[in-house]
C-alpha cells in the first residue's frame, strides 16, 4: 500500500509568521491535530496540539506570537509515493505521530498513526470478513468522552 492511499489531504498549512492563536484556530476549525508551517509549499516546521499545550500554555509563550517560536523544524516528511511498511519504520524510529506527505517539495497532504491504525484494522476486517468489524468503521464516533459500547463510560 502506498502512502498516497492512506494521508489526509490536503494538508492545513500556515506561514511560520501565522500567530499561534490563529493557527490553534486553524487547528479547531479543520479538526486536525497539527498543522504544516509552510513557504512557498516547502514544509519548514510542523506545530502540533501538543506543542501548542506544552510550549504555550504551560511554557508561557504569548498566544500572538508566531508560530515559528512553538514549531518543531526541521520536518520529518515521507514521499507520495512511499509505501505504507517505510511510513511504519519512519514513524517507530523518529518518535512523531504526523509526517508530512511531499510530492517532490510541495506537502500536498499529512500522514497519522491514526491512518495507519485504521489501515491495519481495515486489513483485520477483510481477514475477520465480518459484519460487526465493518460496523465499527462506517460508524461514526460518538461525543467526546462516550465508550465504544453505549453502556460504557
Amino acid at each position: 500500500m502506498r502512502v498516497s492511499e492512506l494521508m489526509t489531504s490536503p494538508a492545513v498549512t500556515a506561514a511560520p509568521a501565522t500567530s499561534l492563536r490563529d493557527v490553534a484556530r486553524l487547528m479547531n476549525e479543520h479538526d486536525v491535530g497539527a498543522v504544516v508551517m509552510t513557504e512557498s509549499g516547502f514544509p519548514t516546521g510542523i506545530v502540533t496540539d501538543r506543542d501548542l499545550a506544552l510550549r504555550v500554555l504551560s511554557g508561557g509563550l504569548d498566544p500572538d506570537s508566531p508560530v515559528s517560536a512553538a514549531m518543531s523544524s526541521p520536518v520529518i516528511t515521507v514521499d507520495v509515493n512511499g509505501g505504507a511498511q517505510e511510513a511504519y519504520r519512519v514513524f517507530r524510529r523518529r518518535g512523531v505521530r504526523r509526517l508530512p506527505v511531499l510530492d517532490g517539495r510541495q506537502v500536498i497532504g499529512v500522514l497519522t498513526v491514526d491512518d495507519m491504525f485504521m489501515d491495519v484494522f481495515r486489513r483485520m476486517a477483510d481477514l475477520l470478513g465480518g459484519p460487526i468489524a465493518w460496523s465499527v468503521l462506517e460508524e461514526p464516533p460518538g461525543p467526546p468522552g462516550q465508550g465504544a459500547c453505549p453502556d460504557t463510560p
